[in-house]
């Protein structure tokens, strides 16, 4: 059998494939197994930061290998502890708890939300809020923070404590807020997954100031936004805002699994000894892969990073069969006239990769895509859009 007869046999069909065996790559660009290339616009959702097969990224990870693969957190080991001090010096936070995705990350952080509630306030006070049309990750907690209801058929019952609310209402955010028992607030400053809906700048501001007033957490999910995603390290940076904890991963480690959370002041020593854990979290070969990564993601990368973003906004806005284009940086949604999916299978077929959010055209490249490839692959999509 050939690899996709394999796949079909013995994977359990939890994704919609595209009829493509990708078996190779080098930067921004990648190759099936006939040989065609393909610019690509994706980036593994937004993993690949600095491409595919990146020299540095695997002298780092090669050394490693060669040197430790695995270490339990029993023991120190350089590189997780050189990879928390970069994140926490680029996100001006105090600590890193290691684990090995996003959604690991975000139930890392909701634990760690409940238990500075209970220490300071005791019992009756656990309640997460979250926004309608958020994701949050696929276990049955960050399932259950994810306010999309298409997305919780068939796995109730779920986690108790979340309570949602639309996003840009303030209103409603206040009125949950000052009915008590809320132990944070947890949002995306761009809802990726569900469309690339990039929050009020004065709504996000409003809770800020509303959750320090009320001594309610609040947490920014980074998993797709963070590590130079949209010109900044982080997204809520752009916003003016410090938040008691972030989530993050994707990008983090150049394509191997990793997830972070990011404590502040607030929350620096809430979790201690046995209250949370992970085996391969902090793994030195994956923390060797963020070092190189992170390191890299400077002020002129996240400079290029907004430069390419708003080249490929002002290129597609009132371009033929563009409705709209949201996001920061190169994390972009474009609303079309046609349907989504025929988009993308026939920039397939033209040789280049690009993404679904919802009923948009979702762009997550490189950070580090010549602004050639970008420029002939932005051709191509606005040739498919204006048929």
């Amino acid at each position: 059998m050939d690899v996709k007869q394999l796949t079909q046999a013995y994977i359990a069909p939890t994704y919609s494939r595209t009829p493509l065996e990708l078996v190779r790559g080098k930067g921004s660009l990648v190759y099936d197994a006939q040989g065609n290339e393909y610019i690509d616009l994706g980036s593994g959702i937004a993993v690949n930061a600095l491409g595919v097969a990146d020299e540095a990224w695997q002298q780092a990870v090669i050394e490693q290998v060669l040197k430790l693969q695995h270490a339990s957190n029993y023991y120190y080991t350089a590189p997780q502890a050189e990879l928390a001090q970069l994140l926490c010096q680029k996100g001006g936070m105090q600590q890193v708890f290691f684990g090995n995705s996003g959604a690991e990350a975000n139930e890392c952080a909701i634990k760690c939300a409940r238990k500075y509630s209970h220490d300071k306030y005791g019992e009756g006070r656990s309640t997460i809020v979250t926004l309608l049309n958020s994701f949050h990750g696929r276990t049955l907690t960050t399932l259950t923070a994810t306010g999309q209801e298409s997305l919780h058929a068939h796995f109730g019952p779920f986690t108790p404590g979340f309570v949602y609310v639309p996003a840009d209402d303030l209103a409603a955010m206040e009125q949950v807020l000052k009915a008590g028992g809320v132990a944070a607030v947890m949002m995306e400053m761009i809802q990726g997954e569900g469309g690339v809906h990039v929050l009020d700048t004065a709504y996000v501001q409003a809770v800020y100031a509303l959750c320090q007033k009320l001594d309610v957490l609040l947490i920014v999910d980074e998993v797709q936004a963070g590590n130079g995603r949209t010109g900044k390290y982080f997204s809520y940076m752009h916003f003016g805002i410090q938040p008691d904890i972030v989530s993050t991963a994707k990008a983090i480690a150049g394509g191997l699994p990793m997830g972070a959370t990011l404590f502040g002041e607030k929350t620096k020593d809430v979790l201690t000894a046995g209250t949370h854990g992970s085996t391969y979290g902090g793994n030195p070969v994956c923390a060797a892969g963020g070092v190189s990564v992170v390191r890299r993601i400077d002020d002129a990368l996240m400079e290029s990073v907004a430069e390419k973003g708003a080249y490929i906004k002002q290129a597609l806005m009132g371009s033929p069969g563009v409705q709209a284009v949201t996001g920061m940086g190169l994390m972009l949604g474009i609303k079309v006239d046609k349907d989504a999916k025929d988009v993308v299978a026939q920039c397939r077929d033209k040789g280049v990769l690009v993404l679904t959010a919802k009923d948009k055209i979702r762009l997550l490249p490189s950070l580090n895509i010549p602004m050639e490839l970008l420029q002939k692959a932005v051709e191509v999509l606005k040739e498919v859009l204006a048929q």
